[in-house]
């Protein structure tokens, strides 16, 4: 299994330089690739950052791509509740963030903001410090 990097992500899904794409969509026709969070977590703000990306349309892309036969997305639980939450509203970092905490005893943060959205999703019991 192949780790694959950002850019080949975004490469495939964007299509912004036909080459590379091509390339990119032949490795994941030919191999099992591994997707770190990591690589999510920078893929969701290229998509909406440089290329313009609504949230929607982000956690709809990543969704796809990691919904393929041949790719493996690290914790894919924790990917797929975060990128649930991401899709109701919530920033994908900090969905990320909470999905992680729902393994562990919460989550802490001076952000009221997320509390209450986390509270409002069903998430981690999130505190202040």
């Amino acid at each position: 299994m192949l780790v694959v990097d950002t850019n080949v992500v975004v490469r495939y899904l964007v299509n912004d330089d036909p080459a590379q794409a091509g390339r990119a969509r032949r490795l994941v026709a030919q191999h099992d690739v591994f997707v770190p969070l990591t690589v999510l977590l920078e893929a969701e703000w290229v998509l909406h950052s440089v290329f313009g990306f609504q949230p929607a349309d982000v956690v709809r892309a990543l969704r796809g791509f990691a919904g393929m036969q041949r790719v493996t997305v690290e914790n894919a639980g924790t990917a797929a509740m975060a990128l649930d939450w991401a899709g109701r509203g919530l920033d994908f970092a900090d969905a990320l963030h909470l999905a992680t905490a729902q393994a562990h005893d919460g989550f802490v943060t001076f952000d009221k903001t997320l509390a209450r959205t986390a509270r409002r999703l069903g998430g981690p019991t999130v505190r202040e410090p």
